[in-house]
């Protein structure tokens, strides 16, 4: 993917990308919308970033992973926190964005738009 003296850096990015749902590829096939990332002066890797939506499945599945259970599986009042964290993250501006989440906490899209409202009157 690059010379040897970049294996350091790259190791240093790779959870970082992981965390985002990216790809690491080599600098020389990286296309338009990649982002290559340089280090001591040389192209050392790209990165392809998802697609927003892609993101939004990588970040529930994380989510879920992180707290040890299904997000449905959660009582009340720890959707409410996913849903003020995925709304700090804007879960909420990708298309589709309260179906999807609302899926996975296995509520209503009604249901999730309460829990927005309730933050903003609060």
């Amino acid at each position: 993917m690059s010379g040897a003296g970049d294996e350091p850096f790259i190791a240093a990015v790779k959870p970082l990308v992981d965390a985002m749902g990216g790809e690491m590829i080599p600098p020389d096939e990286a296309g338009p919308d990649d982002v290559v990332l340089t280090w001591e002066g040389r192209d050392a890797v790209a990165v392809r970033l998802p697609q927003l939506a892609d993101s939004l499945d990588h970040i529930l599945a994380a989510m879920e992973r992180r707290r040890g259970m299904p997000l449905a599986d959660l009582d009340r009042k720890a959707k409410q926190e996913v849903v003020r964290t995925l709304e700090a993250r804007g879960a909420f501006s990708v298309r589709h964005g309260v179906e999807t989440v609302a899926s996975a906490l296995g509520v209503s899209r009604f249901t999730v738009y309460n829990y927005l409202n309730r933050e903003k009157g609060s």
